[in-house]
């Protein structure tokens, strides 16, 4: 058992607390949303409902390491563009968060206060160091457009004491089965005592990655990795079916992007139930074919237990918001240099995991 403590920023409904759980390191996640603190509590992860940016390092001075994933919607290719229009400004105010300023006046300016959100877990990492009691190791995920605001991360950290890497990587080569793609940044402390501070790796991929077009996958034997994980497999659908992307393709709203249940999913997200399936051993297709995907299905294709009891409202935005455990639980490990039988525990873990039996509580009101 590694024996530092997690503190999980923007935890959501407990993807990188799952993995963090199934690797057997204790964590605590801070998260906003009622709802999906309905789910944590379900789920019986320890969780203190509140503001990020009213807490910091002091208020959980048993937590070494600091991992987080905050908020995608300004920058997601699906969202409305807020932050990726102001990643100028981002990587300017991160700068000067690190020279010493205080900023937040410059952060209520932004256009959509969730832009800069982004910039909390350098805060908190900041302010360890001011403490004295810098973060052994630091992780933190986003969608692809957030890699340059890691990279100065990176830079910043590196400044102070740290070695770090950041790469977008693909979770279906780490058998999740979903076409997501996601920036992590791995930073660790050089004299950290706990793990070795002579560098950084990324997880290696265990799976195939997708290819729409390309050829089909190599067997196990030729280069030692695995087939990429269908939906199919995970779904336990009874007929051979087709899924039709709510989304455009190629840059053209009616083309409708399409994936068979031989292939993963398109990128889950909180709108992931307006997806269309229907079942292709049928000579025609009618209206009564289609179906949708539920929300259990949406939270296999997270790769989260078939029985996470999910709570509360939104439930696939919940399950869209989060990252895969499966991922989760690669990304800690390289992070923390854990070996592959930890991995693999980890995963047996995860696959075997049982909710808890708890007494229902009312939800709590956020701490503002």
């Amino acid at each position: 058992m590694y024996p530092s403590k997690i503190i999980d920023l923007f935890a959501g409904p407990g993807g990188l607390d799952m993995a963090a759980t199934a690797l057997l390191i204790p964590v605590i996640g801070i998260e906003f949303d009622a709802d999906a603190c309905a789910t944590r509590r379900a789920a019986d992860l320890e969780t203190e409902q509140c503001d990020v940016r009213h807490r910091g390092p002091g208020h959980f001075q048993d937590a070494r390491i600091l991992v987080g994933g905050p908020p995608c919607q300004t920058f997601t290719v699906a969202g409305n563009g807020a932050g990726r229009r102001a990643l100028d400004q981002v990587l300017t105010l991160a700068r000067r968060m690190a020279g010493g300023e205080e900023i937040g006046s410059l952060l209520a300016g932004l256009s959509d206060e969730r832009t800069g959100l982004v910039l909390e877990p350098l805060r908190w990492a900041l302010d360890a160091i001011k403490l004295e009691h810098p973060y052994e190791t630091i992780v933190l995920e986003q969608v692809p457009a957030v890699l340059p605001v890691w990279k100065e991360y990176k830079k910043i950290l590196e400044a102070r004491g740290y070695v770090a890497r950041c790469e977008v990587l693909h979770t279906e080569e780490f058998g999740v089965p979903q076409t997501r793609r996601r920036a992590i940044l791995i930073a660790r402390l050089k004299d950290a005592n706990s793990v070795s501070g002579s560098g950084v790796r990324l997880p290696k991929p265990t799976h195939h990655r997708f290819h729409k077009h390309g050829k089909a996958q190599l067997s196990v034997i030729e280069d030692e990795l695995e087939p990429w994980v269908t939906m199919g497999q995970v779904l336990g659908r009874q007929a051979p079916f087709e899924v039709v992307s709510n989304y455009g393709s190629g840059g053209d709203p009616k083309a409708r992007g399409r994936r068979t249940h031989e292939e993963p999913a398109f990128t889950v997200t909180g709108k992931i139930s307006r997806n269309r399936v229907f079942r292709t051993d049928m000579k025609s297709r009618g209206k009564d074919d289609w179906t949708r995907i539920e929300d259990h299905e949406a939270g296999l294709l997270q790769t989260f237990p078939a029985n996470y009891p999910w709570s509360g409202r939104a439930i696939s935005q919940q399950i869209g918001n989060a990252i895969p455990p499966r991922l989760g639980i690669h990304v800690l490990a390289a992070a923390l240099d854990l070996g592959e039988e930890d991995v693999k525990a980890a995963l047996k873990r995860l696959e075997t995991w049982e909710p808890p039996i708890l007494v229902p509580s009312p939800p709590e009101s956020p701490t503002l």
